[in-house]
């Protein structure tokens, strides 16, 4: 029996995630078109590779990756291009993004797939390019590209896998579902991945509130002997990978590190079943299951939906009614943010659509004055000063915030949970963020310029030096020449004046 250890902090608000019927799996119908931004993932967005009027097949790539950070977008379903423009992304800053939308012919026609025949006689570089171009990210929330973690070159290497089905938030149980249904493809996504980078032991991380997914789990990975089924008491927010990582092994991501510094690697369920299908049936990610959910829907619950489909489509077939919702929001309640425009489309990262009514999560209330409790302290699991951070944050103090280390912060909304005065903490942090790495990029950039310009008057410099050493050289040749007399330009001189003396003589 593993030992399992608690985290600083963490709060239990309601769960309530048994209104979405976890364990049951809704197939969404075809919309009528999709909406397909070139960036859902963290890093570099996609290049688009198709024009308006071009005609696509499901599973074909429309964008490709740029750059290392970065990978492609395919086609869920066959259609027409019939935009390549600026939309509504989902986002908490309400960003717009360039956005492929295509107009779907009802076919739902595919492109030719192939799997690989043995992954295990594949070359591990060959198996996370194919990773990278099926255009897989983390399914989890944060969207990073699961290449590059795969492609991690950390000196001690990866010991560990986990496969984080913690799910803590409320409401969402998207990996609870998925757990449940698709066990076995996420034991052979995880072998696949363990296999990938080296891992010696696999663990499956399930809290307690889940007991059908652990058994399905545990069933699944008998026949695994390298994996672990572990469960843990319910808490929020365990999910967090290092929160995770101290509850499992009692021990701490360096700040400013990530969990490959410590030789482990966190992955979802749902990037593993992913991973696995992109391997085996050589099959892009082109869809995924989301929650849907909130008391104003009629029918909440886990619905596999393809990428790009309008959250306005999520939400009717669903039965939202749209009088007794308060707003809707994308994510859950404690990290979620809320959706501007319905006609968003459903990205990567989409784990949940939350539309809750007026009574079930009131508004917000007004803001008052900090009364320096601590509770915020006692609530944070990254063991931060929030109520220091505030202060920091609403100075603009970019140099102590850093000192204090925001960067560690995970955003889980657990301070401004517990704050008496409504305080929306994590709203200072995100923006203090922002700003942080915003002087960071300014700064990168004036180094470039600085350096541009250090090196541009270098070579003008040095061009000078050059031209000035040519006639300097030309110079010395001349008066060389014209000492020894044999510069012709001084006999030609010489010659010139004897002519003209001779015929002066004869006149």
């Amino acid at each position: 029996m593993r030992q399992i250890f608690d985290i600083h902090g963490g709060i239990h608000p309601p769960e309530r995630k048994e209104l979405a019927d976890p364990g049951y799996v809704h197939e969404m119908p075809l919309p009528s078109k999709l909406v397909l931004p070139i960036s859902q993932h963290i890093g570099a967005p996609a290049r688009p590779v198709v024009e308006v009027g071009d005609a696509v097949k499901g599973g074909q790539m429309i964008a490709e990756a740029q750059g290392p950070v970065s990978v492609p977008v395919h086609a869920p379903s066959s259609g027409t291009v019939t935009a390549i423009e600026s939309r509504a992304v989902p986002h908490a800053s309400g960003l717009t993004a360039t956005c492929i939308e295509i107009s779907l012919d009802g076919n739902d026609s595919w492109i030719d797939l192939k799997g690989l025949e043995d992954w295990r006689e594949t070359p591990k570089p060959e198996l996370v390019e194919r990773v990278r171009q099926a255009g897989i990210a983390g399914l989890g929330g944060a969207g990073f590209p699961t290449a590059i973690k795969l492609a991690s070159d950390r000196e001690l290497g990866i010991h560990t896998l986990i496969i984080n089905g913690t799910e803590c938030e409320p409401y969402i149980s998207a990996d609870d579902t998925v757990m449940q249904c698709c066990a076995r493809e996420i034991v052979e996504g995880a072998e696949i991945l363990a296999h990938m980078v080296g891992a010696q032991n696999i663990i499956l991380a399930v809290e307690d509130n889940k007991p059908e997914a652990a058994e399905a789990m545990a069933n699944a990975a008998q026949a695994l002997e390298i994996a672990d089924v572990v469960t843990f008491p319910t808490k929020y927010p365990s999910g967090g990978e290092k929160q995770l990582i101290e509850i499992l092994f009692d021990m701490q991501v360096p700040s400013g590190g990530i969990p490959a510094d410590i030789g482990i690697l966190c992955q979802n369920p749902s990037t593993a079943v992913a991973v696995r299908d992109a391997l085996i049936n050589g099959k892009p990610l082109t869809d995924r299951i989301t929650t849907v959910t909130g008391m104003s829907l009629k029918k909440p619950g886990n619905r596999r939906v393809m990428l790009g489909t309008p959250i306005r489509e999520l939400l009717d077939e669903a039965a939202f009614d749209a009088e007794t919702a308060d707003r809707v929001i994308h994510g859950g309640p404690m990290m979620g943010f809320a959706v501007t425009d319905l006609d968003m489309p459903v990205v990567k990262i989409t784990n949940c659509i939350l539309a809750p009514t007026r009574t079930e999560i009131p508004s917000p209330q007004p803001q008052q004055a900090c009364i320096r409790c601590g509770m915020c302290a006692e609530a944070c699991p990254a063991s931060l000063l929030p109520q220091q951070l505030y202060w920091y944050a609403r100075a603009k103090d970019n140099e102590q915030l850093e000192r204090h280390n925001l960067l560690d912060c995970i955003e889980c909304g657990a301070c401004a949970y517990v704050c008496p005065s409504h305080i929306p903490l994590v709203q200072y942090y995100r923006s203090a963020k922002g700003a942080i790495r915003e002087a960071a990029n300014e700064k990168v950039r004036s180094d470039n310029s600085r350096l541009r310009f250090e090196a541009r008057q270098e070579r003008l410099e040095r061009e000078a030096a050059a031209k000035e050493a040519k006639r300097a050289a030309r110079k010395a040749a001349a008066e060389a020449r014209a000492k020894s007399g044999d510069d012709p330009v001084q006999a030609a001189i010489e010659r010139a004046k004897a002519k003209k003396a001779s015929q002066e003589a004869e006149q």
